[in-house]
């Protein structure tokens, strides 16, 4: 084991919108408090995200203690209550079928006008479960949110540093949307990790994390770039998962209802 630190805490209640910086976060089953919560879905319940609308990184997102508050250029702010009642329709993650909490006619007619196609809004409802691949998390029967496949990203602060390093210009954390943000370790040690401990929370990572173009959408305009990937082909190609890696998927072993706080020490274990 070797000591490490928790650099930073980030949760994105909306599956592709804006993500949020936290000094502290519980960890539940499925995740960093709140993380991937919600999602816009067409009419059809098929999920959207920044690889094909860029704009839903324009969409800010701030917890409250009984709401989450979005805002966005040219919109009203809209306040979704958490304790919206509403009805539960299929919605669709990749591969995954499963019912969902809309959050109502007023969520609704706000993405769709600033998305400019018919939108709505749904909640992940906590009585599903929505299992992790078992080709990679096993039968620990770890479940995930709206996530794309596993409750919690790990990134280091030295690999994201290495990649700049590699750039004509470097590129911001939340390109990656990590949840936990490690200092202390080498660039790319987190592709050995084979546990993760802070305080009382079990981190278990069972799958480097493929990177797609949403990487090279600036956060900040939601204009695409190119970088990073031309980049991470050339030295960060992993052929059996069929893409550029960077970061590790993990998934929750133990700690459900502990905190994470930013400047934690974190145990790591690796297998080299």
């Amino acid at each position: 084991m070797a000591d490490a630190a928790v650099a930073g805490l980030f949760v994105y209640p909306i599956k592709g919108c804006r993500g949020l910086s936290l000094r502290s976060s519980e960890i539940g089953e499925r995740g960093l408090g709140h993380d991937r919560e919600w999602m816009v879905v067409d009419g059809d319940g098929r999920f959207f995200s920044q690889r094909s609308l860029p704009r839903l990184a324009l969409v800010a997102t701030a917890l409250l203690p009984e709401a989450l508050e979005l805002q966005a250029p040219g919109m009203k702010t809209l306040v979704v209550p958490f304790g919206r009642e509403e009805a539960s329709i299929d919605v669709s993650v990749w591969r995954d079928a499963l019912p969902a909490l809309d959050q109502g006619p007023e969520a609704a007619d706000w993405f769709s006008e600033f998305l400019q196609t018919g939108a709505r809004l749904v909640r992940f409802d906590r009585r599903v479960k929505r299992y992790c691949n078992r080709e990679f998390a096993g039968d620990s029967g770890a479940h995930t949110a709206f996530a794309d496949a596993y409750p919690v990203l790990l990134l280091s602060e030295a690999t994201l540093a290495d990649l700049n390093s590699r750039l004509e210009q470097s590129l911001p954390i939340n390109r990656f949307r990590p949840n936990i943000l490690l200092s202390g370790v080498e660039a790319f040690d987190e592709d050995h990790l084979v546990e993760v401990r802070i305080g009382d929370v079990v981190l278990q990572p069972v799958k480097p994390c493929t990177r797609c173009e949403v990487t090279t959408i600036d956060q900040s305009t939601a204009e695409k770039g190119v970088e990073p990937l031309p980049t991470l082909s050339s030295y960060r190609m992993n052929e059996r998962l069929g893409g550029v890696t960077f970061g590790m998927n993990a998934i929750v072993v133990s700690g459900v209802g502990a905190r994470i706080d930013v400047g934690s020490t974190t145990r790591c274990a690796f297998d080299f």
